[in-house]
């Protein structure tokens, strides 16, 4: 009877212990480096979540897939593809960064994309967002045979040139933007082409289109199980969203010390030129159905070939 007594404790307390390790399980969050992760530093401080910080975009995918991954911080479009890929099991829940892309020239005369009529523009991202950014850019301007348009193939080559004086004209995301202004005292941020392009897309009917070029996504079958601890991370999220923008030396700290950029002298500078927002709810469909409209009239491949269905658009 003492054996099946001491049997039953021990189990009870097993049994106990699994029970609270269930409920004080971290959160998986995976994050790309760069202006796509800055805004999650503040809940890179909070013990509830193990961050993983990705280099590149298939680390997000590959996470996403095997389920090692709850959460991520990724680029737009591939969390359209990702739920494409995942037959549905990827949502969106918020935008976290708007466009990052700036044209840095050593010409103050410039203001607009009408000021680079019968220019070279030099810039990155062939095949890819800031491409067909900037084509719908220059096409609602009608500029598309006016501008002049090499694609460099990395962004730190273009930054490199630039930054070296080899060229005058070119558009780039941050931080590089940064890296170039501070090794060349020439060169300044002429156009915001997160600007340029609402105003493009103004001028096409669709006022409420933003460049959005970074969001979080989730795991359908974790937020289903999880509603409470996707809620708790959205308001942790707001709340370190407006750490960083108000305060972006405090914040460029937080960027170095969890690695999501080198240097936090260049993260306190890039900071301000990101865009860095949270934007949940009912907005985000309207504000990012319009872009997947423009990138999949692109190329369809860039959002995994389809619009997302209903489903796609997390509501808390």
């Amino acid at each position: 009877m003492k054996k099946m007594l001491v049997c039953v404790l021990v189990l009870m307390m097993a049994l106990a212990l699994s029970a609270c390790g269930v409920a004080d399980e971290k959160v998986n969050v995976f994050a790309l480096k760069g202006p796509t992760g800055i805004g999650l530093t503040g809940v890179m401080e909070d013990p509830a979540y193990n961050f993983t910080l990705a280099g590149a975009a298939d680390e997000i995918v590959a996470a996403i897939a095997s389920g090692s991954a709850d959460i991520a911080a990724c680029p737009t479009n591939l969390a359209a593809t990702l739920y494409k890929k995942t037959n549905g099991n990827v949502q969106l829940m918020a935008l976290n960064t708007l466009g990052v892309l700036h044209v840095v020239s050593n010409d103050p005369s410039i203001n607009s994309f009408d000021d680079l009529a019968g220019r070279k523009l030099y810039a990155t991202g062939q095949a890819t967002v800031p491409e067909y950014a900037l084509r719908y850019i220059l096409e609602q301007n009608g500029l598309t045979d006016k501008v002049e348009v090499e694609f460099v193939a990395e962004h730190s080559e273009l930054a490199t040139l630039m930054a070296a004086g080899k060229v005058d004209l070119g558009m780039l995301p941050e931080p590089h933007v940064t890296s170039v202004l501070m090794q060349n005292k020439d060169m300044q941020t002429v156009i915001d082409v997160t600007e340029a392009f609402e105003a493009a897309a103004a001028k096409a009917g669709n006022a409420d289109m933003v460049l959005s070029m970074g969001c979080v996504i989730v795991r359908r079958d974790f937020a289903q199980k999880n509603p409470e601890k996707v809620s708790a991370f959205l308001d942790a999220y707001s709340k370190s969203v407006e750490m960083v923008n108000a305060d972006p030396a405090a914040a460029g700290e937080l960027v170095q010390k969890h690695g999501v950029m080198p240097k936090a002298a260049v993260a306190t500078r890039a900071i301000p030129n990101c865009h860095i927002v949270f934007i949940e709810g009912e907005a985000v469909r309207a504000q990012v159905e319009p872009l997947y409209e423009v990138l999949h009239a692109a190329n369809p491949a860039s959002i995994g070939g389809a619009l997302p269905g209903d489903d796609f658009y997390y509501v808390r």
